[in-house]
């Protein structure tokens, strides 16, 4: 998401932190997701991040931050009820397989969350970021939790490395043991399920999942030394974290899908060399790998036929001038900048915004955005730079069509900038007291246009030289 929107900013600068985040991630996760192997539970970081995502909206229909101290709680507290639940299913003779329990708390889990981040304003921005999550605008700060959290359960993992080990390899011969398998799984899940909240915060459901599998997955196939496949998967999440950071800046793309994306291109690269690797025969492997690619290029190539005669064929074609205009030749071109910005979060378009300081770009910024989102961040960050204009602008979005929140959000903003409050609940109140409210705003902020700029400070003109000093030469 990168281009024309931060020309001005060193790539450098910009995915540091991202980088490092995914470093951090990679070390933690690789090791959950061997334990997560080899219980044959390879859904249930997808199942915890998916109520951790459902504990934040929750938090968030109730008004508290998606990124705040509060919404955290809510998740962690959430994420904790769905530890319990997997802990108590793992029993010796269930005739449920746990997968299964874990499948339906994901559904439930995720169903629970579009009932009701429907009652929540601007909703669709927080599924997209709950999901694809915003990595590339962390924090210094957030970065630094994360490392300190997870060395923590780190810390905890490797003390008690044998006792988790054994629930994770022996189930059966722990509970021989003495030991209550109950009670350290739960403790498991309870650690599994903070190192996931936190992740699922910056990282998004998705990309989480990625960090998870991805190198577990790939050091399992390659050793069945637990130590080795922890290298491994450190060394393949690194090289592959920075590989698709790389690719979303030069490309253009989001950096959370663009990684993604490179973990399932490595994944499958990496099965394709260890097939041929260990296969009796490399040339009848080779010859396996090369109908692979034929059979690929004719399924491009059938779907290509396909839409060409969905485009010949009338009828089969729905939205005719829609689709002309958008599949027309030269359809594919850049996206704009201000389009990039409108396909952000709510997060990633208040930090984006905040990196811009030219006052004329931000207007045609605003004039051209779509998103309420994007509009209010671009008024307020003018305001920041030039109150007046900055006051002319949140008017707009005041008076806009814009859901409540985006709207009481610029009502706020034109209180502090006039420096009086505007009683007024636009969710609540009537349209007469709502209408009048506006109608003192417009006046607030057409007084405050209209007033002179302060002068600025003139330097003091020179005394004058008298002529007679003026034609005297110097003696």
């Amino acid at each position: 998401m990168m281009g024309g929107l931060f020309a001005d900013i060193s790539p450098w600068r910009l995915m540091a932190l991202p980088f490092i985040e995914c470093l951090v991630l990679v070390g933690i996760h690789s090791y959950l997701g061997l334990h997560v192997i080899r219980r044959q539970v390879i859904f249930v970081d997808l199942s915890l991040a998916q109520i951790a995502a459902l504990g934040t909206t929750i938090g968030f229909l109730l008004g508290i931050h998606p990124h705040g101290m509060g919404a955290f709680l809510f998740s962690l507290s959430f994420t904790f009820l769905g530890a319990a639940v997997f802990a108590i299913t793992r029993t010796r003779k269930a005739r449920v397989p746990q997968e299964a329990i874990i499948g339906l708390v994901y559904a439930m889990a995720a169903a629970l969350m579009i009932l009701v981040i429907d009652r929540a304003p601007h909703g669709a921005e927080h599924i997209k970021e709950v999901l694809t999550g915003s990595i590339l605008w962390v924090k210094g700060s957030e970065v630094l939790s994360a490392t300190v959290a997870y060395a923590i359960i780190g810390v905890f993992h490797f003390v008690f490395r044998k006792r988790f080990m054994a629930i994770t390899d022996d189930p059966e011969g722990a509970r021989e043991q003495g030991v209550n398998v109950v009670l350290w799984d739960l403790i498991f899940y309870m650690t599994f399920g903070f190192v996931i909240t936190f992740s699922v915060n910056t990282a998004g459901v998705l990309l989480v999942f990625v960090f998870l599998v991805v190198p577990a997955v790939i050091g399992t196939a390659i050793t069945d030394n637990f130590k080795h496949q922890l290298l491994i998967g450190w060394a393949m999440g690194t090289v592959v974290s920075g590989l698709g950071l790389v690719a979303s800046y030069v490309l253009d793309l989001p950096a959370g899908p663009a990684v993604v994306s490179f973990y399932g291109l490595v994944l499958l690269l990496v099965a394709l060399t260890l097939y041929v690797v260990r296969s009796p025969s490399w040339l009848r492997a080779l010859g396996h790998v090369g109908m692979g690619c034929l059979v690929l290029v004719l399924l491009v190539g059938y779907f290509n036929v396909l839409r060409a005669l969905i485009n010949a064929v009338p009828g089969w074609k729905r939205g005719e001038h829609h689709a002309t205009q958008a599949h027309a030749p030269g359809h594919a071109r850049k996206r704009t900048a201000v389009g990039r910005l409108d396909d952000l979060d709510l997060e990633a378009k208040e930090k984006a915004v905040k990196k811009m300081k030219d006052l004329a770009q931000l207007k045609r910024f605003f004039a051209k955005a779509e998103t309420p989102g994007a509009k209010l961040n671009l008024a307020e960050r003018v305001a920041q730079i030039n109150s007046r204009e900055g006051a002319k602008l949140l008017v707009t979005v005041l008076v806009s069509e814009a859901p409540i929140f985006f709207r009481n959000t610029a009502l706020e903003r034109l209180a502090k900038i006039c420096r009086r409050p505007f009683a007024v609940d636009l969710m609540e109140d009537d349209e007469a007291k709502i209408s009048k409210v506006i109608t003192e705003v417009k006046g607030c902020v057409h007084t405050l246009v209209a007033r002179p700029a302060p002068a600025a400070a003139t330097p003091p003109r020179p005394k004058p030289v008298p002529a007679a000093a003026a034609s005297t030469p110097p003696g």
